[in-house]
């Protein structure tokens, strides 16, 4: 395997050099993080103080951190520097309405564009290859952080962003696109119009997919169909965003850069650390990170490190990822919650006691259609009144979630009750591709 390096020295860095680096680095990010009131008085409840924080031996002394812990801190309560050294701003989902914000400095934009250079580099990319950029740009993190990263490689970009896809294939042909990175579903739609199209977009050569699960199976479709080689890509925004892991040609498993994040893997319900090879929670301590440090933040993903040297070189892997631990969905790269859903419904007066989602793919892309329960009052049977509501229910769920659902309305008491808790969700796009 031929193997390029963006930065060798710290992509190879592995045994008592790494834990040098990360216990130098992680006493920079304790003292970082003691700047933020939340982080002092976690501190203070735990009975320790950031000298006690001396090397990465001594990160588990550290309580965790939640996304609910970062939803309360809405909007700047995470902010560790003042706001005039904040120069960009990002949100992620939240899930009762208030979304979790992430701010950024000038060095935390430049550590994330070495992550995604790395990332390029490692999958063979180059100043030679024409690079498109169909995801997500705005709050959302999927869009800057690769435009970013792949302009320091010196490729050239097309910042296409999503959506019109007979574009987005006329450009690939036109501009004669080597490398192309979006959501996996996306993927897949361009590659069946493209079909329809009558092309085969011959100059497309490697393809990086990430921000929501995607199986083997769909891999080599999506190989087959585009003539790729895919590539699988792992991050959040609490971790700057997209590439935080990313796989190398070896393709089994994904490269976190252990430089910049000290990575633990617990069992997700008694915080127990686990060890190699066995599969849990993964845990993320940012080593890098000024504007918004974090300690021990729980991801929600399920993972492990993997055992195995990589014949590439760099250090320890992350399997691919298999799940959640908690009930978030991933729709077309964008993380929703059932109770984000509830709290906008309740938001809405017409609308009854119950609804239930059902996630479908339709043509390779995520479809999530809502049944509501009407309130018997409104409930008059008149298409006019009906098509009023609907229409009301999916204006305000695409303006808090940033997604088009598909909304039918029921009859008051037709869905169905449970005496626990209630089964909110029917996911039916299994592992079909």
């Amino acid at each position: 395997m031929n193997t390029a390096y963006w930065n060798r020295d710290k992509e190879t860095l592995k045994g008592d050099g790494l834990e040098i680096l990360q216990s130098k680095r992680l006493k920079w990010t304790v003292r970082q993080a003691a700047e933020v009131p939340f982080y002092r008085d976690l501190f203070r409840s735990a009975g320790i103080a950031p000298a006690d924080i001396q090397s990465v031996r001594d990160i588990e002394k550290i309580p965790f951190t939640t996304k609910k812990d970062l939803q309360q801190g809405y909007p700047f309560g995470f902010l560790a520097v003042p706001m005039k050294k904040v120069v960009r701003i990002h949100t992620t989902s939240g899930t009762t309405g208030k979304p979790t914000v992430v701010g950024y400095t000038r060095r935390d934009l430049d550590n994330w564009s070495e992550l995604i250079a790395r990332n390029l580099t490692m999958v063979g990319l180059t100043d030679d290859d024409i690079f498109q950029n169909a995801v997500n740009y705005g709050l959302f993190t999927g869009g800057l952080g690769f435009h970013y990263g792949a302009e320091k490689v010196g490729m050239t970009v097309i910042p296409s962003a999503t959506g019109n896809t007979r574009r987005q294939i006329e450009m690939i042909d036109d501009f004669g696109v080597t490398a192309l990175h979006c959501t996996p579903s996306y993927a897949m739609h361009i590659a069946g119009v493209a079909e329809k199209e009558g092309t085969t977009l011959p100059s497309l050569k490697t393809g990086m997919f990430g921000a929501e699960p995607w199986s083997d199976n769909m891999r080599k479709i999506l190989e087959e169909k585009l003539g790729v080689t895919a590539y699988d890509s792992y991050g959040m925004s609490e971790m700057y965003g997209p590439g935080a892991a990313f796989e190398c040609q070896e393709r089994d498993g994904l490269h976190i850069w252990h430089d910049m994040y000290y990575v633990e893997i617990i069992d997700p319900d008694t915080g127990e650390v686990l060890g190699p090879g066995e599969r849990g929670e993964l845990v993320v301590t940012p080593l890098v990170k000024e504007a918004m440090p974090l300690l021990r933040y729980r991801t929600g993903d399920i993972t492990m490190l993997m055992e195995d040297e990589c014949p590439c070189g760099r250090g320890a892997k992350l399997a691919r990822f298999s799940g959640r631990c908690d009930d978030m969905l991933v729709i077309r790269g964008i993380n929703v919650f059932p109770s984000q859903i509830e709290h906008v419904l309740r938001s809405i007066p017409e609308v009854g006691d119950e609804f239930l989602v059902y996630v479908d793919r339709v043509n390779h892309l995520d479809e999530m259609t809502i049944d509501i329960e009407l309130k018997r009052e409104y409930f008059s049977g008149e298409l006019s009144d009906l098509t009023r509501v609907q229409n009301k229910v999916v204006a305000a769920l695409r303006e808090a979630l940033n997604l088009r659902t598909r909304v039918k309305l029921v009859e008051p008491e037709s869905l169905p009750r449970y005496e626990g808790k209630a089964k909110r969700v029917v996911d039916r796009r299994g592992d079909t591709v």
